[in-house]
């Protein structure tokens, strides 16, 4: 039998992953607090890993069939890694989300994406080249400043959608409230 709560999150869940799809600016995305999101809520490991990455499977596809984005690549696979990290990361905080805990963890796994993400442009060069030295990799993080506040700027909105929103459906109905022991302390 599928669960009411099961149903919200996973409809929470691709909902996100498809605002990837709408005009945005430059990395203000859902995908830090997508993957903690599953990971604190799901009861089901298998779950929590495999929703999220579904949606944003999908949503890569869409991506590549309106902008001809690789589906494959390097890149994609480093964003994948660090996207199972980060539901890693969410299943710490199961039954015990607190909202510190969670601007906190993508405020963290912003960071985290950033520092990643950027050493392997320029270690891999991806069609910027950057000298292979100190001054190449602060000038490859400095170029990715821009992007670094979009990402958190988005990342903190959809966090607060994401995590306030379930928590305010799941005080309006019991039936969300599966394992009771879930819910955000104040």
């Amino acid at each position: 039998m599928i669960r009411p709560r099961f149903v919200v999150l996973t409809l929470m869940v691709f909902g996100a992953a498809a605002m990837r799809l709408l005009p945005h600016p430059p990395n203000f995305t859902p995908m830090i607090p997508l993957a903690l999101f599953g990971g604190a809520y799901y009861s089901s490991r298998r779950a929590a890993f495999l929703v999220p990455l579904m949606a944003m499977a999908i949503s890569d596809l869409g991506l590549t069939l309106m902008n001809g984005y690789a589906f494959v690549s390097p890149m994609r696979l480093i964003i994948y890694g660090l996207f199972a990290f980060m539901t890693l990361w969410g299943l710490l905080m199961k039954n015990r989300v607190t909202w510190k805990g969670a601007i906190g963890s993508t405020l963290g796994g912003s960071v985290l994406f950033f520092v990643v993400t950027n050493f392997a442009v320029w270690f891999r060069g991806d069609g910027i080249v950057y000298p292979m030295n100190v001054d190449g990799l602060v000038a490859c993080y400095i170029a990715a400043i821009p992007f670094f506040r979009n990402m958190l700027a988005g990342s903190l909105l959809y966090a607060g959608v994401l995590f306030g929103g379930f928590e305010l459906a799941r005080r309006r109905f019991r039936s969300l409230d599966s394992l009771p022991e879930t819910g955000m302390a104040r």
